[in-house]
């Protein structure tokens, strides 16, 4: 069956093999995943109080994990609101019902939201020490005051509008993470005491900086507060507080929308109207302005969060943009690859020699453009095919289609519309392309289109050759400098064949039949890995070295944590790198004692996906099997997307891959947490001879252009424990 319906949101079962089996451990057997992905939140927000950071990275950790909160809020927390209110009792991978996860969600973010304004207040006074100076009142001078006044008069006054709030105004719609002021005022002439609603458009800054050499940053919410008088002639503020809402924002895909492009255009205006999840004030909040938004909104008060602090941690990035040097990480130039240099640039020339493995974002991601670029302008080039999953809102990648149509070659690009949160972007995107004359597909109705591959064929003295390009992050250039991913450029002809049926059913529905080295999900995928596991436990029942090596960005899936709990029984070595949800319990006696599982928080977002398996030899070795992948091991992404995961069978590809880049992730001590089987993390403890990987990969010469580095000994020796390289 190629077409089934997609699990709307709150209908998401728990993950679990195809067969749809629930596991016979018990609940008790698996982390709860809500609450897996709080405590990577607060991994995040652990970085923001590391003081071996400079003070604005600190700051720019703290306003993610508050983006990272919101989104939380918007997309899961509303999911099992949804469920509740359905009356939807599925119990999670753990066993709890919605409404048990909800308690306990709830009684977990009380805890990161004292934590984030606690961060909040240490950092307010650390950038004071620096001379940065955020809602500092004190210390503008006149001249100061003169310039704010001016500016909300100018700039501010013109684009916001008062609105009473009685029965003669119907109360205003707040958008998601929409922020306003409420006012209560009292009339000067006969004491009559009113209510007033300020909405801050999102187009204002946050902050606006005064002008000087001093940074001083004052909030577009205290100017308005600040010069009240302006706004309301002949009254006097009898208070005044701050609010910001946050609303259910996932869009659910229908299985009888006929046209995902309308469908979308609408989806993406109703999610503005989301129901509302979350309302966030300030603690003085006054009591009947409270209760006026709690009636107007329908919420109970159990989702109203109150502060002392800040509301919308998140919007400290702005801060974050300081010019301050000393303050931020050193800066860093990702290299060029040295094997493309040496052919003068020409991508299929190096490709045509040999396989090549690029890390992003220590390798520059601007060698995947000039491939778009190279196939474009190459009058021998006869067509382009390529996915886009999310492509950013600056994007070289769509520049080069469109160039590339423009001159006459046959050009087709897999858009997903299902991006969430770049669905807008995407569709803006799908229609620049379409008017250049590009082929644009929207993919399976229910199933999203994961997978990055670009494909380019040319025409050559030997007939059509065709270069394909695999990757683990998206084709985008902002993301591209700071997620940690992989791109695999090669002309094997098998890959090749693999590739060609993979674009074939995404826009022709074609299901592929013998494919000969791709896996692809939801077809495949899951099986592969399923196998490569059992081999794995088949390998030490027969006393051969077992060991499987995994690195991806969450596992959530029953059926695959399932196995790899077989795997430990069997006496298999498991060595998991997984940066945020982990549902698998590493660790117990009887069930995974052979397991370990760490998570590296850095300077960079880890995102590449590489799955190792020891293959009879001791791991790590020439001998392991090693895959790169589009999919994390989560039941949407083997059941429900279609993915990628391609095996790395040239030598110096598998050895740069395994042997460099995951090798580096296992030795990590100065980035890493360890989870224990209570579900805590512990940062790695102090070692003898501490390793960063990521400052290893910035130091590191040529590693992805070259494999000599490996050769000379550049990456140490696996020593993660007595006995754990299998």
């Amino acid at each position: 069956m190629i077409s089934r319906p997609i699990a709307s949101n709150d209908e998401v079962p728990p993950d679990h093999g195809p067969d749809g089996a629930p596991s016979s451990r018990g609940g008790e057997a698996y982390f709860n995943r809500e609450l897996s992905w709080l405590s990577f939140n607060e991994r995040v927000l652990a970085e923001a109080c590391n003081p071996k950071y400079p003070l604005l990275e600190r700051l720019h950790f703290l306003s993610i994990s508050g983006s990272n909160l919101d989104e939380f809020m918007m997309i899961r927390v509303a999911g099992l609101v949804g469920q509740v209110q359905r009356g939807i009792n599925r119990p999670s991978i753990d066993g709890r019902t919605p409404s048990q996860q909800l308690a306990a969600i709830r009684d977990q973010l009380e805890t990161i939201s004292a934590w984030q304004q606690n961060a909040w207040r240490k950092l307010h006074g650390l950038l004071n020490d620096a001379d940065i100076f955020v809602a500092d009142d004190h210390r503008l001078k006149p001249a100061a005051h003169d310039w704010l006044k001016a500016y909300f008069l100018d700039e501010i006054l013109p684009v916001i509008t008062p609105q009473a709030l009685d029965p003669a105004h119907p109360f205003p719609f707040i958008a998601n993470e929409g922020t306003g002021l409420l006012f209560t005022l009292r009339r000067d002439a006969d004491r009559e005491q009113i209510i007033e609603m300020i909405l801050i458009p999102s187009a204002l800054p946050r902050f606006v900086r005064v002008p000087g050499d001093e940074a001083i940053y004052i909030s577009i919410s205290s100017l308005i507060q600040r010069y009240a008088d302006k706004l309301f002639p002949g009254f006097t503020v009898v208070g005044d507080g701050l609010f910001r809402v946050l609303r259910d924002s996932d869009i659910e895909v229908e299985e009888e929308a006929e046209d995902l492009v309308r469908y979308f255009r609408s989806a993406i205006q109703r999610r503005r109207r989301g129901q509302v999840i979350q309302l966030e004030i300030e603690e003085d909040f006054d009591p009947q302005a409270e209760q006026i938004l709690l009636e107007q909104l329908g919420i109970h008060e159990a989702a109203v969060i109150k502060t002392d602090g800040m509301i919308g941690i998140d919007g400290l990035a702005e801060i974050v943009e300081e010019d301050r040097p000393d303050l931020k990480f050193d800066s860093y130039s990702p290299r060029y690859p040295e094997r493309i240099r040496e052919h003068d640039g020409d991508a299929f020339s190096a490709i045509r020699e040999k396989d090549i493995i690029i890390h992003h974002p220590y390798e520059s991601f601007e060698v995947v453009v000039d491939f778009i670029r190279q196939a474009a302008a190459d009058p021998d080039v006869v067509a382009i095919k390529q996915t886009l999953y999310r492509a950013g809102s600056q994007s070289a990648v769509i520049n080069a289609l469109i160039a590339a149509a423009e001159a006459g070659k046959s050009v087709t690009a897999v858009v997903e519309l299902k991006a969430r949160f770049d669905e807008e972007q995407n569709l803006m995107w799908a229609n620049k392309l379409e008017r250049a004359g590009v082929q644009v597909i929207y993919g399976f109705v229910d199933w999203k289109t994961h997978a990055k591959i670009a494909m380019v064929v040319r025409r050559e003295e030997d007939g059509f050759r065709t270069y394909c390009h695999f990757g683990t992050g998206n084709y985008h250039p902002i993301t591209a400098k700071i997620y940690t991913d992989l791109s695999f450029f090669t002309a094997d002809p098998r890959l090749v064949r693999d590739a060609a049926k993979m674009f074939n059913f995404v826009t022709g529905y074609v299901e592929p039949s013998g494919l000969e080295e791709i896996a692809i999900a939801p077809l495949n995928l899951r099986e592969t890995i399923y196998d490569r596991i059992d081999a794995e436990i088949a390998n030490a029942g027969a006393g051969k070295p077992a060991a499987i090596w995994l690195k991806c960005n969450q596992i959530t899936d029953q059926g695959v944590i399932d196995r790899l709990y077989a795997a430990s029984e069997a006496g298999v070595t498991v060595e998991l790198v997984v940066r945020g949800i982990c549902c698998l319990k590493p660790g117990v006696p009887g069930m995974s004692e052979n397991i370990r599982v760490k998570s590296i928080i850095g300077r960079f977002l880890e995102h590449s996906r590489i799955y190792a398996f020891a293959n009879g030899k001791p791991m790590p070795s020439a001998e392991s099997i090693v895959y790169i992948s589009s999919a994390d091991l989560m039941g949407r992404n083997l059941d429900r997307r279609v993915e990628s995961l391609i095996p790395i069978n040239n030598r110096t590809v598998h050895d740069q891959v395994l042997q460099q880049v995951l090798l580096a992730n296992m030795l990590d001590t100065e980035q890493s947490w360890w989870l224990h089987s209570d579900g805590s993390y512990e940062r790695v403890g102090s070692q003898d001879k501490p390793f960063n990987c990521h400052r290893y990969f910035m130091t590191n010469p040529s590693l992805s252009g070259r494999g000599g580095s490996l050769q000379a000994g550049g990456v140490p020796k696996l020593s993660l424990r007595k006995g754990r390289s299998g």
